[in-house]
This record gives structure tokens, C-alpha cells and sequence, in this order.
């Protein structure tokens, strides 16, 4: 009886053509999405203003987050700003003490009126957190926009007026938002 040996064909050739192919398709997604890839565009802002989005700490722009929704639950207080404890009382971030608070700085927020100016004051007992700000509104029971202030430095005080020019010579910067396609969209 004869044996002969039937040796198995070597998958050497097919492994390397597999691993071709997939260096192939790499390849090619890698220079496609660079192709598509699109350069990061900074909106440039005055000296006197800050980006939310690239300018502001972790804690500030949860504050920052906060204040934008406080003009409009205003609405609610009548025609006056009401005052610190009432916003608390009603459980309206940032003016609420809890747990949270020392996380993004310890502000101390008080109700500012000049004149029929009106603004909330956050003065932050940890600046290296989170800075001071300001909620100015544009009118005494301000259902619009308002803006946000921030000064960062340790010796904030209460501004004794609350026009733009007196802010920025104080040392507070305008938070400022734009509004883009975002970071994960672009046009087509």
C-alpha cells in the first residue's frame, strides 16, 4: 500500500492579500477624511470680551449656562428683579446654596440697582475656580437678553455704576457667545 502526504495549502498568499486589502481601505479613509477635514476657525472678540465657548473655566461656563436662563424666568417676578433670597426660594440656579456651590467657586450673589439698571452680582470666594459675575440687565424685569460679565480677579467689588465703559475699566471681561455650525457640523 502506498501512503502519499497531502500537505495542507499555505494560507500565506491569502493572509498577505487580506492585509493588503485592509491597508488599502485604511488608506484611502485616512485621505478622505483629511480631504473633508476643515480648519478650526477662532471668532475673534474684543479685548474687553471672552468667548463662552474657549475662554471660560469648567465652573464658569456651568454659570455662564445658568445666567443666560435667568432672564427669562424673571417674567414670572413681575415687573421688578426680585431679590436674591426670592430666586433662591424658587430654586433658580446659581442662586440656590447647595452642594454644587462650592464647586464652581462659592459666589456670594446679591442684587445690584442703579438708578433703573438692575444686575446680579456673584461675587466668587475661590476667583482660581471661577470668577465674579455679573448678570446685567437691560431693564427691571428683563424677559430678553442680558448680559454676563466676569472679572477674575481676587479683589472684585461691586461696581458703583453699571455702564459698559465703567465695567471694562473695572477689570470685568463680556462673555459673549457665537454661534456657529458647531464643532461637529459643517455646511455642505
Amino acid at each position: 500500500m502506498a501512503e502519499q502526504v497531502v500537505r495542507p495549502a499555505g494560507a500565506g498568499h491569502e493572509a498577505l492579500f487580506v492585509a493588503l486589502a485592509c491597508a488599502v481601505i485604511v488608506a484611502l479613509a485616512a485621505a478622505v477624511i483629511g480631504a473633508r477635514q476643515t480648519p478650526a476657525q477662532r471668532i475673534e472678540v474684543a479685548a474687553h470680551q471672552l468667548d463662552a465657548r474657549d475662554d471660560l473655566l469648567a465652573a464658569e461656563q456651568g454659570l455662564y449656562a445658568d445666567l443666560r436662563l435667568v432672564p427669562g424666568e424673571l417674567a414670572d417676578f413681575g415687573d421688578r428683579p426680585p431679590a436674591v433670597t426670592e430666586l433662591a426660594e424658587a430654586l433658580l440656579p446659581p442662586f440656590v446654596a447647595d452642594v454644587g456651590t462650592a464647586w464652581r467657586g462659592d459666589h456670594a450673589w446679591t442684587l445690584i440697582e442703579h438708578g433703573a439698571a438692575s444686575a446680579y452680582l456673584g461675587l466668587s470666594a475661590a476667583p482660581e475656580v471661577a470668577g465674579s459675575m455679573l448678570l446685567r440687565l437691560s431693564g427691571p424685569a428683563d424677559a430678553g437678553e442680558a448680559d454676563i460679565w466676569l472679572n477674575r480677579s481676587p479683589s472684585a467689588s461691586p461696581p458703583a455704576r453699571l455702564d459698559t465703559e465703567y465695567l471694562v475699566h473695572g477689570g470685568w471681561q463680556q462673555v459673549v457667545t457665537h454661534f456657529d455650525a458647531g464643532a461637529t457640523r459643517h455646511r455642505h
